[in-house]
């Protein structure tokens, strides 16, 4: 599946403006809602996943519990504030971006540990188990119901391994998702830049229109 780091489609953001103004350097690109990124919904997911699995399968006083709810917290929340942050900042959203991808890779150490320790094995990334994740991964959109049988049902060595492979998608996402974020600074730059490129496109425009009204000549 072919992924230009946006992780889906975004919407417009309306049709209220002329179809000529900004149009060769926006000084507010348009932006989609956050939930439409894949990578929202899976952190979303495994959110949801992490929340029912620390007070299920580990011990009440554990700080682990609230420690891997927090990272889940935190992950899902920097991506949704990242997308919000780009309408002004771009800096800032892959600033956030980046914060969520560390908050679920703190969550990954976690799960790894929890396996670890109770001698349990994780899943390779060719087993059966782990390209069934990966399968079902695919679903758009993605919500936790695809997730609420096995959360319900298997045993929390299994859980914890699927928590694992939605963790490794959701940060392969994100790792397009930055190397297009960084692109487009590279390309259109930040905020203040576009505004720069937006007035000395507006003072162009405005001599033009005085170079070509000058006064006619009578014969």
């Amino acid at each position: 599946m072919k992924n230009d780091g946006k992780n889906g489609k975004h919407a417009s953001e309306g049709s209220s403006t002329s179809p000529d103004s900004h149009s060769s350097h926006p000084i507010i690109p348009p932006r989609g809602d956050y939930q439409t990124l894949l990578s929202y919904q899976k952190a979303e997911v495994i959110y949801d996943l992490t929340f029912r699995f620390a007070h299920k399968y580990l011990g009440k006083g554990d700080r682990t519990v609230d420690q891997m709810i927090q990272s889940a917290r935190s992950g899902k929340q920097n991506i949704l504030e990242g997308s919000k942050a780009a309408l002004t900042s771009k800096e800032t959203e892959i600033k956030l971006t980046n914060v969520g991808r560390a908050s679920l890779e703190e969550l990954l150490a976690d799960y790894r540990d929890y396996l670890r320790v109770r001698d349990h094995a994780i899943w390779s990334k060719d087993s059966k188990e782990a390209l069934f994740v990966r399968r079902l991964g695919r679903k758009i959109p993605h919500t936790f119901e695809f997730y609420r049988e096995f959360m319900e049902t298997r045993s929390p060595e299994v859980v914890a391994n699927i928590a694992i492979c939605l963790i490794h998608q959701t940060n392969y996402l994100l790792d397009q998702q930055l190397r297009r974020l960084e692109k487009d600074f590279m390309e259109q730059g930040g905020l203040r830049e576009r505004m720069f490129q937006a007035r000395l496109d507006w003072r162009k425009e405005k001599q033009g229109m005085q170079d070509g009204g000058g006064t006619r000549i009578r014969t």
